[in-house]
């Protein structure tokens, strides 16, 4: 592979990675992975100000997570890829583990805790 098309590559990978980058526009994702809908049914939907969902939706837009289609006076949007959804998925289940892991360290720390306070008694 060249180093141009290395580069490209790894550019527009990371320009997924930025459409992802905000709480935001992941609850936007997962909402529309149920249906379609337009900026106002999102924003009510996710309770945003109107103007913050339409700047979220014009990044998705640009990074190509999400397209839209005008309905009449509306337009409607939709995900470009329903892997996206396998993706963040995917990514909860890291999470969690990682998550899991922390637990974990937390309640053998607590239980060290514990030990040495007996000892002492």
């Amino acid at each position: 592979m060249s180093k141009n098309l290395r580069e490209e590559i790894t550019e527009l990978h990371a320009g997924i990675c930025s459409g992802l980058a905000d709480p935001v526009r992941i609850l936007i994702i997962y909402a529309l992975s149920d249906s379609p809908r337009n900026v106002n049914e999102l924003a009510e939907y996710l309770n945003l100000p109107q103007p913050t969902a339409s700047r979220h939706l014009k990044l998705l837009r640009q990074q190509g997570l999400v397209n839209g289609e005008r309905d009449g006076l509306y337009i409607y949007y939709s995900l470009t890829d329903e892997r996206i959804i396998e993706a963040l998925n995917l990514l909860r289940k890291v999470l969690n583990d990682r998550l899991t892991y922390r637990a974990s360290l937390v309640e053998s720390q607590q239980n060290i805790y514990k030990h040495n306070e007996q000892d002492r008694i």
